[in-house]
């Protein structure tokens, strides 16, 4: 579907789309089509009786595209569709919307740990490291690498290789996390894996100049 179509689907549906389902829409891991069409799910009831051909009139789609909707969003376990006893002691089938909630508290949570984050703990690490107070400028970097979403763990590890290589700078921290993004290095053992890589590529070196074998990241030109 079409931006454009979209627009049309919700100025004429009386659907409410909270914003912060639509700003995290992405992380169900569903195109955006699917996603109106979960609105459209959510907006009536909790347990909506399965009637593809109606949703298919709500939303001007034809019922195999009702289905794919439908098959995807089973298939991601946002809904699921079941036979159910109706006030009326009769069998009926209904579209459940509990995974789709299930999954939208485990963002919410998410979001708010990170959210949560306090950083001062990496900050007195640092320092210590360092042997002094960290300027405003270097509080801002290391600020900068929380917010791209480098764990305190993983920050730990590069502030260790510095001081095993003996550079414990700040710009020397940030070229190792840099490296590691590149190798797609994001956890502790990643970085374990990654030594025990080089290790054993060390190990079956043979008839090469030592000098220029250097483990060392970079060569600090400061």
């Amino acid at each position: 579907m079409k931006d454009k179509q979209i627009i049309n689907l919700l100025s004429s549906r009386n659907m409410v789309i909270p914003l912060y389902m639509f700003k995290e829409y992405t992380k169900l891991d569903i195109e955006l089509e699917a996603f109106i069409f979960l609105m459209y799910l959510y907006n009536l009831d909790d347990k909506c009786v399965f009637n593809p051909n109606k949703f298919s009139e709500d939303l001007n789609y034809p019922v195999n595209k009702i289905m794919e909707f439908i098959g995807t969003l089973t298939s991601k376990g946002l809904v699921k569709v079941e036979v159910i006893k109706n006030d009326k002691g009769l069998m009926e089938e209904v579209v459940m919307l509990e995974g789709f909630y299930n999954k939208l508290s485990l963002i919410f949570m998410d979001e708010a740990n990170k959210s949560s984050k306090d950083p001062s703990n990496i900050f007195t690490l640092i320092e210590k490291e360092f042997g002094r107070t960290l300027s405003p400028m270097e509080y801002e970097i290391i600020r900068a690498w929380i917010d791209n979403n480098m764990s305190e763990e993983l920050i730990t590890e590069a502030v260790k290789e510095a001081n095993y290589y003996g550079v414990p700078k700040l710009s020397y921290i940030d070229k190792i996390l840099y490296e590691w993004g590149k190798l797609g290095i994001k956890t502790v053992q990643d970085v374990e894996e990654n030594r025990k890589k080089r290790v054993k590529q060390n190990d079956q070196v043979t008839d090469v100049d030592m000098d220029i074998v250097d483990w060392n990241w970079f060569d600090e030109d400061e």
